[in-house]
């Protein structure tokens, strides 16, 4: 079932001109669109088909994000290539780094393959995944590690629903911030997508719910919080967290692991070659599933993105390990 937006609006204008707003990925400009509704609409620097893990900007987006009253993002963790643009602007300028504003919940890469059988019960991976809570919201921190290294704490947090109804709010309070007119409008708006992720998760809880105990690989450590959110059972993945080539030693521990025939499903991803699933797979009893796409790279931007993309990879698990 698609889900129709419902954008609301004040009665009265406000004078104060709307925030020019600039968002990282798919699944943030589409959270921040639906705060937006019908004021404004942000602008999205990765455009489909893009990959996070080695994209460039071009001249004109650097030239958006310098005259941007606000940039969203989730934080260098992901996106360092953004990191430096933030420079241009000037002092002050506001930019909201998701993963580490308050109330995020956080793991640590690899939390997905820790958490199992540590699931409250509601599904949800219990603290001893999680990265330390921040203190209080953290816009552009220079002192961050700009790697996205395994081992070190996962940004992949869009794919808890409870992490983006957090930021929902928080989103919602920063548009108000800079926009003080239109502060009743974005939480509003807020708070209706907040409705809608909660029904999406329910629907999605349901839909993953008979193949909770099903073994699955996804091509990249990408998936913890999604994994942990829903009770999903991870055997690991091919590629780290940056989505680099693996060794000849994970490679071969990971054939053996196929090859005992305890996974179910091995799954491929958007922008990697399947090639070397295939090769995986060969002559074992694993199941090749559809491509996963974390970050929604092949979706058709905008304020819907956020829920087909976790209705995507629902789905394509369903599909697979329900077989």
């Amino acid at each position: 079932m698609r889900y129709i937006i419902t954008l609301l609006a004040t009665a009265t204008p406000a004078l104060a001109e709307v925030p020019k707003v600039v968002t990282d990925i798919p699944p943030v400009h589409a959270l921040v669109a639906q705060v937006m509704g019908d004021l404004g609409a942000p602008e999205l620097l990765l455009g489909r088909g893009a990959d996070e893990h080695d994209f460039q900007l071009k001249p004109s987006q650097a030239g958006a994000v310098a005259d941007s009253d606000l940039v969203v993002w989730i934080g260098p963790e992901l996106t360092p290539w953004l990191d430096n643009a933030l420079d241009s602007r000037p002092e002050g300028a506001a930019a909201l780094a998701l993963l580490r504003a308050e109330g995020t919940m956080r793991l640590a890469y690899g939390a997905a393959k820790q958490a199992e059988g540590q699931k409250d019960e509601h599904g949800h991976a219990d603290e001893h995944g999680h990265a330390e809570e921040p203190s209080a919201k953290e816009g552009h921190d220079h002192g961050h590690d700009h790697g996205h290294d395994h081992g070190s704490e996962d940004p992949h947090a869009w794919l808890d629903p409870d992490n983006a109804q957090v930021w929902l709010g928080l989103i919602a309070a920063e548009l108000g911030r800079l926009d003080p007119g239109n502060l009743a409008t974005y939480e509003a708006n807020a708070a209706a997508a907040a409705e809608r992720i909660t029904a999406l998760d329910a629907e999605l809880q349901a839909l993953l719910a008979p193949v909770k105990d099903k073994p699955l690989v996804t091509f990249h450590d990408a998936y913890g919080y999604f994994v942990g959110h829903y009770g999903l059972t991870s055997a690991g993945s091919i590629a780290l967290g940056d989505a680099s080539s693996p060794g000849a030693a994970r490679l071969s521990e990971l054939r053996s692991e196929l090859e005992a025939g305890g996974v179910v499903c091995i799954f491929p991803e958007v922008q990697h070659d399947p090639a070397l699933v295939e090769q995986l797979t060969e002559g074992t009893p694993v199941k090749i599933g559809g491509e996963l796409d974390p970050v929604g790279s092949s979706l058709e931007p905008g304020p819907e993105a956020y829920a087909a993309l976790l209705r995507g990879l629902a789905q394509t698990i369903t599909d697979c390990a329900s077989q």
